[in-house]
Parts: structure tokens; sequence; C-alpha cells
């Protein structure tokens, strides 16, 4: 008896540990940025710019940004891997229809100071639709884009600023629902730090939203985006891409139908 309390006691130390190291690293396991920072024309991006965005608490953000000919300005928030140099074909695509073009470079990725954390996103995605608008870009004419983990960052600008519509590329109901299926054994819902919690904000999204999930997503399930999409209340186009991984949202084919949704909304 006295070893089997012993090692029961030594398993939860240990258990105890492991809870402890991921409450203290769990960052390091929702983020994943570059800091390359090539400047645009280095990727093939003529007449675009690099602008640097100070945020209220005192970050310097890179933002690559062409204007508009006539066209809504998509203000683009990536997922958590990479940085915006690696999504350098999309801008291109986005650019090639006339659309004004801004790619948000958040806090700690790409040539952006500081850490990030979901407050922090947010504050970086504030930062860049004022400036916008402090350029002349009318509310109502920018189109939000997120991509993944950047859902969670467009949903919630969308809830509490004006935007003309808002495009979700495999959304998720909540972070913490991803990570709570990732890692079972740990006690997410009380740990994790920035959760993410889109179903929480949804429902105060006015602009029309579009929706793609692939059927077939890892990453983040296809379950999850369609929660979200039962919790909204604007009028939304769910797209189920049959088949498709989390891959999808790498794909020329998916964003030309982001890109029919947003010329359907905004005739030139």
């Amino acid at each position: 008896m006295t070893f089997l309390k012993l090692t029961l006691a030594v398993l939860g130390l240990l258990y105890l540990a492991a809870v402890a190291g991921m409450f203290v690293m769990q960052r390091q396991f929702q983020y994943f940025p570059s800091r390359n920072n090539p400047p645009p024309a280095a990727v093939g991006l003529a007449d675009v710019t690099a602008e640097s965005i100070a945020t209220p608490d005192g970050e310097i953000l890179v933002l690559w940004y062409a204007p508009a000919a006539g066209q809504p300005t998509i203000l683009y928030f990536q997922g958590n891997g990479g940085d915006i140099a690696d999504r350098a074909d999309r801008f291109a695509a986005y650019r090639a229809q006339g659309f004004g073009v801004a790619f948000l470079s958040y806090r700690g990725y790409g040539g952006s100071t500081g850490r990030p954390t979901e407050a922090g996103l947010l504050t970086d995605a504030r930062a860049a639709y004022d400036w916008l608008t402090a350029r002349g870009t009318a509310p109502g004419m920018i189109a939000l884009v997120g991509e993944s983990l950047g859902t969670g960052v467009a949903v919630q600008l969308a809830a509490e600023r004006r935007v003309g519509a808002v495009v979700l590329e495999a959304p998720y109901a909540a972070a913490v629902d991803i990570a709570a299926g990732i890692y079972p054994w740990l006690p997410v819902r009380l740990l994790m730090k920035d959760q993410f919690r889109s179903i929480d904000h949804i429902a105060a999204v006015t602009a029309p939203i579009l929706i793609l999930h692939g059927t077939d997503d890892r990453v983040i399930p296809y379950a999850s985006g369609r929660a979200l999409y039962d919790a909204v209340t604007a009028p939304t186009i769910f797209v189920s891409l049959d088949g498709e991984g989390h891959e999808a949202l790498y794909q020329p084919t998916t964003w030309a139908q982001e890109i029919t949704f947003l010329q359907g909304l905004f005739p030139h």
C-alpha cells in the first residue's frame, strides 16, 4: 500500500509539473510567428508599400498596403503560423481584382515588434482599422478577411466596428474548444489565457458574412465552424468545401469564392 501511495504521489507531482509547464509555455503552442520581413517587391508585389503603424500600447506594426481603385479595401488577418510574406499570392489575387488590400503583420510576426496575445492582436486589428479610416477609407468599404486563428480577430473587430463585409475561412466557435480537443488530459478551459471566444461576439456582427470551411478539416473541425454559423444573426452564406482540409485556405479556388462574394456586395 505504501508503494502504491508513493507511486500515485509521484505521478500526481509529474502531472502537476506538466500542467504548470504547459501553462507557462502555452503561447508558444498557440502562436508560430516567422520573423521574415522582406519588402513586398521581393515577393513579387509591385506598387505595394510597407507601412508602419503605432499601437496605443507602444508597438510598431508592419502593414502591407495597396490602395483601392473604386473597390472596397480588404483588411486581412492571417492564421497563427508564418508571416504575411507567405501569403503574397493571396495578396496578388485580391489586388488583381481592383480591391484595396491591407495585410497586417501582428505583433511578434514579421517585422512587427512585441509578442502575440489575444488582447494584443485585437489592439493591432483596431490600429490597422483606424489607420485605414484615417486615410479616408469609409468603414462600410472595409471588408475583413480572417484565416483560421485570424477569424477570431475578424469577428471581434467586426462586433465593435462598422465594416462592409466579413469573410471567415475555417472559423471556430472558440479557440479554447480546439485546444481542449488536442489536450484532453489538461484543464484547458481553466488555464488557457487566449481563448478567442468568437461564439460570444458573432451575434453583434451586423455586416454580411461569408464562411468557408472544409468538411475534412483536421485543424479546426468543420463542426466548430457550423456551431459559429448557428449563432450568427447577420445575413450569412456558409460554403462547405467538400472533401477539403485546412489546406483549402491556401488555394486560389477558395479566394475566388471570396472575391465573387465581395464583388456581389460591392459592385464596381
